[in-house]
């Protein structure tokens, strides 16, 4: 969807997001595509967020590395960071809801700090959030950079929970990606 112009594109991570991004659609003039998975997570934004449509949140400041998650992945990211804090990695976590337009500035502020960057998120790797802060970051910050996504396959029938392992969208997977970006800086 973000291949189309004047598109914006929204993926949420919990119900509260979901419920404060509709509320903000309404108010916005221009197509937009919402976009939402299946797997259960749980509602950890805060009930009275706004919605900020093309402003990332920043859910937790660090130096190691940067980590972009979009969606069901903003949860595993979060678990993510309680593994790599027990290796002492300062890892920051930046949920980027809004995947177009994409907050350029967020993400170039929070790179400029950490010089590596991780994303995460339950979609192909080929057009998604990741091939988009690629592209920023080629143009404007060549860094190291990994991608937990999808890797050109064709989706499957499932259980989410099941689905998310076998694409290699966990926790672990963030871990992984995270501990080798970092030793590529």
């Amino acid at each position: 969807m973000k291949m189309l112009p004047g598109m914006t594109v929204i993926n949420t991570c919990d119900f509260n997001q979901t419920k404060a991004a509709t509320f903000a659609i309404a108010k916005h003039f221009g197509p937009v595509y919402l976009r939402f998975g299946r797997p259960k997570v749980p509602n950890f934004t805060p009930v009275d967020n706004e919605f900020i449509i093309g402003k990332a949140v920043c859910l937790k400041e660090g130096s190691d590395v940067s980590i972009f998650a979009t969606g069901h992945l903003v949860w595993k990211a979060l678990e993510a960071i309680k593994i790599l804090e027990s290796n002492g990695i300062n890892a920051e976590i930046i949920n980027i809801h809004t995947i177009k337009p994409l907050d350029n500035e967020a993400i170039l502020a929070s790179v400029t700090k950490t010089r590596c960057v991780v994303t995460a998120e339950e979609h192909m790797m080929n057009g998604g959030l990741g091939d988009s802060i690629a592209q920023l970051l080629v143009r404007e910050m060549p860094l190291p950079m990994e991608m937990v996504a999808v890797n050109d396959r064709f989706g499957q029938s499932g259980k989410p929970e099941e689905l998310m392992i076998k694409y290699g969208l966990e926790a672990t997977n963030i871990v992984e990606a995270a501990l080798k970006v970092i030793s590529r800086k």
